[in-house]
């Protein structure tokens, strides 16, 4: 008599930051009978083999670097840099494998099933599934699923760049040794700490921005002050741009694009492709349950169920904000929101909040943001008030020679109550969170100005946008 296959009350698709936090959340605080399904060749997701993590590791390494070719402005004369790629990559890869491992023990804690294979639907409750060491299949039922299978690097059909070759940051994030000189294509988030990473080890950087501005998204202040820094620090720049072509000549690598309706070209030793991320759903057989699909990814709702009520979807996969913590979120609500449909939690139903949207940059100055943008406040038709404070006016900022940007307050002036905020500048993505914390318990410009600040912090630099909002 034929076995019946193994069935779970809950199974997640993908192990990343969105899938263990589903996993776990489903498991330890529901008891849901759970399994993890992923066949990637290491365990730990994106966020920690080859993105937030390894490229901080790196950052942090061509910081120092910097610190140290600027530190006359502070009196001293150290010797000249001398970077030791190897040595950054061999740090790195120390960190990886300390953070991966933890992972690993997280996802084999027993209290749930980790499968090492690669899903795919057969219908809505059933998934055939690929074993990663045998090549053998099985196949598993599941009264609820969470899709969390993350995103990879998107390509576009740019003429002559695969015949030309190019890296991508995944192989910028484990390269023992680079050109001295490379165009970036892109000028989102990866591409613009990618390029500040390599301009700290002294090597030329031209960026290709397609949009009219770096980091599309950001207010264009904000934008063009990290431009401003960017370009003083010696990096080239180029936004507003259409790709045309690449080509090889002369040992170089050739881009050549349009700007303002008119042809232009850069050359450098080599290309890094950064022109953002694809979800992971072309291995998933979707057809099949004819799930919804926002472009390319899946459509799921506050609650983060799709259109079939009992799949769940969290992370790059879904978006629309493709960040480490907002991920965790999904998944802990898509998890506990599976456990109510089983009738196995009497709790309300959780939706996800994206009023707190939180954003950083680990570029050179740093860029952070929360909240609604100023674009956002006026496309809503609200009545708001902005100010700003720069840090070239800033006492501690001063001292620290970090004199480039500055932070911005947003106000919605019926209730009093700050609806976002932004900071280009030293510490940006830390000092960004004393306003998520304001805006959790929503307050008001006048509450922000009213806390002690310690002085001289760069912390302090809030209370002089919040003074001038709460004299309104």
């Amino acid at each position: 008599m034929p076995t019946s296959p193994p069935h779970f009350e809950f199974v997640v698709i993908g192990g990343g930051s969105a899938g263990y936090a589903a996993a776990r959340t489903a498991a330890n605080d529901f008891g849901l009978s759970t399994a993890v399904i992923d066949g990637s060749e290491a365990l730990g997701g994106l966020c920690i083999l080859k993105g937030c993590m390894p490229s901080k590791a790196l950052i942090e390494s061509s910081k120092r670097a910097r610190d140290i070719r600027e530190a006359s402005e502070f009196g001293l004369a150290p010797e000249q840099v001398q970077v030791d790629l190897p040595a950054i990559i061999k740090r790195k890869r120390r960190l990886i494998d300390d953070f991966s491992s933890y992972r690993k023990e997280q996802l084999e804690c027993g209290t749930f099933n980790l499968i090492r294979g690669s899903a795919e639907f057969k219908d809505e409750n059933t998934l055939d599934v690929t074993l990663r060491d045998s090549g053998g299949s099985i196949q598993i039922t599941a009264d609820t699923i969470c899709v969390a299978t993350g995103s990879h690097i998107n390509t576009i059909d740019l003429p002559g760049l695969s015949e030309t070759g190019f890296l991508t940051s995944d192989d910028i994030l484990d390269a023992e040794n680079l050109p001295d000189s490379i165009t970036v294509l892109g000028g989102g988030a990866i591409a613009l700490e990618m390029a500040c990473y390599l301009e700290g080890l002294g090597k030329k950087v031209i960026i290709i921005q397609r949009s009219g501005q770096l980091l599309r998204g950001v207010d264009a202040d904000v934008a063009q002050a990290l431009e401003t820094s960017m370009k003083s620090r010696g990096i080239e720049i180029h936004t507003g741009t259409g790709l045309r072509k690449v080509e090889s000549r002369d040992g170089l690598k050739v881009v050549h694009f349009d700007q303002v309706g008119h042809p232009r070209k850069v050359a450098a030793d080599e290309i890094l492709y950064a022109l953002g991320r694809a979800p992971n759903t072309g291995s998933l057989n979707l057809d099949v349950v004819n799930i919804d699909m926002r472009g390319r990814h899946i459509a799921a709702d506050r609650s983060m169920a799709t259109s079939i009520p009992h799949i769940f979807a969290a992370g790059d996969v879904t978006g629309p904000h493709e960040i480490v913590h907002i991920a965790i979120e999904q998944g802990e609500i898509a998890a506990q929101n599976a456990a109510i449909l089983l009738g196995k939690s009497q709790i309300k139903q959780r939706r996800i909040d994206y009023r707190l949207k939180l954003y950083g940059v680990f570029s050179s100055p740093q860029v952070a943001w929360v909240g609604m943008t100023t674009d956002e406040a006026v496309a809503r038709e609200l009545d708001f008030t902005c100010a700003t404070y720069p840090f070239d006016d800033h006492g501690k900022s001063m001292i620290m020679n970090e004199l480039h940007g500055f932070v911005k307050l947003i106000q919605d002036n019926k209730t009093g109550k700050l609806i976002g905020g932004a900071v280009i500048g030293p510490e940006a993505v830390e000092l960004i969170h004393e306003i998520v914390v304001a805006m959790h318990f929503g307050s008001t410009a006048k509450d922000l100005a009213s806390i002690p600040h310690y002085h001289p912090t760069l912390s302090e630099i809030w209370t002089y946008p919040a003074e001038e909002l709460a004299e309104l």
